[in-house]
């Protein structure tokens, strides 16, 4: 299939790939993007499957706690422009998009646009969100929505950025004080900055685990030097380098962002808030929400944008 300047710019962003070597992945993948993210990936020319896609929309990530913290949601809504993500009526609307996720039994997000909105019962969420665009004057959407219930602890909340990022920790706990929330506050910080997927390796499947070794094997192969090595030396290498990445993807396994010592893990953390508490402390999920996460703004000119980084 022909491969067009827009198919090389999407996988240079997803990638962060240079130009020949998106369009040389494309062709041999014949425009598959999955594939063409493989490819590059497999000659070790990925520089980013770390960087997410771009974050294109505005709007808010707000998060809400019910008063015994036993409950919490986040929810993000989004708008065209910043400039009505930081309009009052836009902020006062989605802390009622809020309230309206914390009373929801809703199982997905068709379930909740058809509720009767709780502000205008002769309304429902999505005729409400329509008085709302035509009120405010910009499109606008509710995209999704998360609620964490925890009998047996605490549910936390962190917003960042003026709500850019929403996060919820659940909290399982036989004691409750400042010093145990103070935790869980800072752990809701970790995750804002960090953007752990998983919260512990057990997490982590075993498929993943497999297709990354896939992937990495295939680089190895691919460097004249580390193809050389013996295999036993290569799976230690493979095995090293997985280790590393749950390091980063798995919650508990990140270094804790305030360690003093600049080692400690999150887990580490954790269990010395426990044992100074006298407390059996863990962490069940964390939910952390970020503004147009996986969203792209269009961008047609990408023939001024080439030639802005070829006179870079």
């Amino acid at each position: 299939m022909a491969i067009t300047a827009g198919m090389v710019k999407e996988l240079r962003e997803m990638t962060g790939a240079g130009m020949m070597d998106c369009k040389k992945a494309l062709t041999a993948t014949e425009g598959d993007m999955d594939k063409a993210v493989e490819f590059l990936r497999e000659k070790g020319l990925a520089t980013a499957q770390k960087k997410a896609s771009r974050i294109a929309a505005e709007g808010i990530c707000k998060v809400m706690v019910s008063d015994d913290d036993k409950t919490a949601v986040v929810v993000e809504v989004n708008a065209e422009t910043d400039f009505v993500a930081k309009n009052e009526k836009f902020q006062a609307y989605v802390s009622e998009v809020a309230a309206q996720a914390m009373a929801s039994d809703a199982a997905d997000m068709e379930a909740f646009m058809a509720e009767k909105w709780l502000p205008d019962t002769t309304k429902t969420v999505q005729e409400a969100l329509a008085g709302q665009v035509a009120v405010i004057g910009e499109n606008m959407n509710i995209r999704r929505f998360e609620k964490v219930a925890e009998p047996e602890g605490f549910v936390s909340s962190y917003t960042h950025a003026g709500g850019k990022i929403g996060v919820l920790i659940d909290v399982v706990t036989d004691v409750v004080n400042d010093e145990i929330k103070d935790m869980a506050r800072n752990l809701g910080m970790q995750v804002a900055a960090m953007k752990p997927q998983f919260t512990n390796r057990s997490e982590v499947s075993e498929e993943h685990i497999a297709h990354e070794k896939e992937i990495l094997l295939a680089q190895i192969k691919n460097d004249p030097k580390e193809s050389q090595k013996p295999e036993k030396v290569i799976q230690g290498m493979i095995n090293g380098r997985i280790n590393k990445e749950l390091k980063e993807i798995c919650l508990l396994d990140q270094v804790y962002v305030k360690a003093e010592d600049g080692k400690q893990s999150v887990q580490a953390y954790v269990d010395s808030v426990a044992k100074a508490n006298d407390a059996k402390i863990s962490i069940k999920k964390f939910v952390r929400f970020e503004t147009g996460e996986g969203m792209e703004k269009k961008n047609e000119d990408f023939a001024a944008e080439v030639a802005a980084q070829m006179n870079a």
